[in-house]
Parts: C-alpha cells; sequence; structure tokens
C-alpha cells in the first residue's frame, strides 16, 4: 500500500511538472527535456558500462543546433533518416539475437541516436508547423500514458499469452491490444473533446483531425512497446530491475521515457510527412 502511495504521488508530480513546463514557453520546455535527457544519458551510460564526458558535450551541441537554433531543415531531416535506421536496427536486434551486441563503437551509436537524438525529436514536434503548438505534444503523453496504464490494466487482469516473455515476463498480447485500443479511443476523445477546452488548450493546429490522432495513437503503441522491450533488454543484460533511482516507485527517470523516447522520431517523420503533402 505504502509503494502504491509513493508511486502513485511521485507520477502525479512528474506529470505536473512536466505539462505545466510544457504550457509555460518553448524555451522552458526544451531546457526541461534537455535536462530529462541528460539524467537519461547517465542512466543509459551505466547500463551500458561506458564513461564518456564527450557524450555530454555532443548531447548540449546538438540540443543547441537542432532544437533552439532549428538552423538547417536539410541537416534535421537527415539526422530523421539516421535514428529511424537506428532505431529500426535495435529493433531487428530485439527480435533476432538474443543479446543486443554493444561492443565499443556501437555505444556510441546507440546513445547518440537511439537515445540524444530521439529525445530531440520530441523537442521538435511542437514546432513542426513552423510555430510553438505545446497541445500538440501534451496529447502525445496522453496517448503514451494511455498505452501505458491500460497495456498494464488488461494484461494484469485478462493477459494469458506472453508478449516476448525472455525478455519482459509480466507483458502479454492482451495487454498490449488493451493498450492499443485504449489509446485509439483517447485519440479520438482528444480530437472530440479539444473545442471543449480553452482556445489556449484547444489549438493543435492542422493534425486536429481524428485520423491524425489515430494514426499517432498506432505508432505511439507499436513504437512505445518496442522502445519499453528494447530498454528491458537493455537492463536484462545489464543484469539491473531499474535504469535508476531518481523516481520513487518507478525506477529511474529512463524506464518513464523509454516508450516516448524511442516513439519520438517515427511520430516526428509521420507529422512531416502530413506536412509536407499538405
Amino acid at each position: 500500500m505504502r509503494e502504491t502511495i509513493i508511486r502513485t504521488v511521485s507520477g502525479l508530480l512528474y506529470t505536473s511538472i512536466l505539462v505545466a513546463s510544457i504550457l509555460s514557453s518553448e524555451i522552458i520546455f526544451i531546457c526541461l527535456f534537455y535536462l530529462l535527457s541528460l539524467v537519461c544519458l547517465v542512466e543509459m551510460q551505466k547500463l551500458l558500462r561506458l564513461k564518456s564526458y564527450a557524450l555530454y558535450f555532443l548531447q548540449a551541441l546538438l540540443f543547441y543546433l537542432f532544437s533552439f537554433l532549428k538552423f538547417n531543415q536539410d541537416a534535421t531531416i537527415l539526422l530523421l533518416l539516421i535514428t529511424v535506421f537506428v532505431n529500426l536496427f535495435l529493433v531487428k536486434d530485439l527480435l533476432v539475437v538474443k543479446k543486443i551486441p554493444v561492443f565499443e563503437k556501437k555505444k556510441y551509436i546507440i546513445i547518440i541516436f537511439y537515445l540524444i537524438s530521439s529525445t530531440i525529436f520530441l523537442t521538435l514536434i511542437p514546432t513542426i508547423e513552423g510555430v510553438f503548438i505545446p497541445k500538440l505534444v501534451i496529447g502525445i503523453f496522453f496517448l503514451i500514458w494511455t498505452n501505458d496504464t491500460f497495456a498494464y490494466l488488461v494484461g494484469k487482469n485478462f493477459g494469458k499469452r506472453k508478449l516476448y516473455e525472455k525478455i519482459s515476463p509480466n507483458k502479454t498480447i492482451e495487454g498490449f491490444l488493451g493498450g492499443l485500443v485504449f489509446t485509439c479511443l483517447m485519440s479520438y476523445a482528444i480530437w472530440y473533446y479539444s473545442p471543449m477546452f480553452p482556445t489556449k488548450l484547444a489549438d493543435f493546429g492542422k493534425f486536429n483531425t481524428p485520423g491524425i490522432w489515430l494514426g499517432m495513437a498506432i505508432i505511439i503503441s507499436i513504437f512505445g512497446t518496442l522502445g519499453d522491450l528494447i530498454q528491458s533488454k537493455f537492463k536484462r543484460q545489464a543484469g539491473v530491475k531499474d535504469s535508476g533511482k531518481l523516481m520513487p516507485g518507478h525506477g529511474g527517470l529512463f524506464d518513464r521515457l523509454d516508450s516516448i523516447i524511442f516513439a519520438s522520431p517515427f511520430i516526428y517523420a509521420y507529422l512531416y510527412i502530413l506536412n509536407y503533402v499538405s
């Protein structure tokens, strides 16, 4: 009971800080996710048994160039293509090989593209139209939280068939499908009820259509789950239960953000294509 209370309080505090900072201003939003990414980088280096101060400098430089300056769209698309390729390669390693190979050079590639640049694309999502639309990324976080919550609840109460037992014994196919269904329902709710919000909260730009939100829900459910499984495989290889101890009852910060970090470049690519063709 005590652990549940601690988990609930820390989760609510985390959610409140996240939403308040996203709504405040673009600079505060980017600064927050730079700090969150910094903590995740510390935790990720521990998982990979790596200690490189150069990665902290590179992280700061990439955030400055891409998140703050948004200095070159062609460079952003190149970074997106490399990030998507690396993430899909990790999916292949998740499904095919017994252990994700993490020899020295690949450790740097994984951290730069799987973690750092993926987080950068999360900061770029609300400015994909050229103006800052914070409600867009808040809606995406609501989809992630819905998927995580209902995948857990449905899996716990109705799950019988394991999704990927050797990596995450508690995940079930029923839980995944439950998360997918409720995330799709939440996407419809975000679209349907947004006109009832105050104007500031209802502005999602041109992306506020049921079809677009449904597409994001499907991407988040699939790639969010894959991101969680990939991080679970890293933790299993490292022989640890959690990536850290920053959030009481939740483990490390990377444990909370692994799904959205992995899914963010795919969401950005989806919205970029929609914005481009429209």
